[in-house]
């Protein structure tokens, strides 16, 4: 039986593995990318790294943390119904 949790869950699921694919094809590859968009102007001192990718890099881990935490849950929520 699919609860109002599994479904809550899979919204979730769907939503952050759509912003996933476009944070990840904002990433800079080895010729640039479309984070030169933001902030291309300011620069950091620790790598080169400007302040928009270290941001994009953060928002893209924390975004894949709360992915897996959702494809975890709905695991063990779908297994225990089961």
């Amino acid at each position: 039986m699919i609860t109002a949790l599994t479904i809550a869950l899979a919204v979730i699921l769907v939503i952050t593995s759509v912003l996933l694919v476009v944070l990840i094809l904002l990433h800079r590859g080895k010729g640039g990318g479309l984070s030169d968009l933001f902030g291309s102007g300011v620069s950091s001192d620790l790598g080169g790294l400007t302040v928009a990718e270290k941001n994009l890099d953060r928002l893209t881990v924390g975004l894949g943390l709360v992915w897996a935490a959702c494809i975890v849950a709905v695991g063990l929520l779908v297994s225990s119904a089961a």
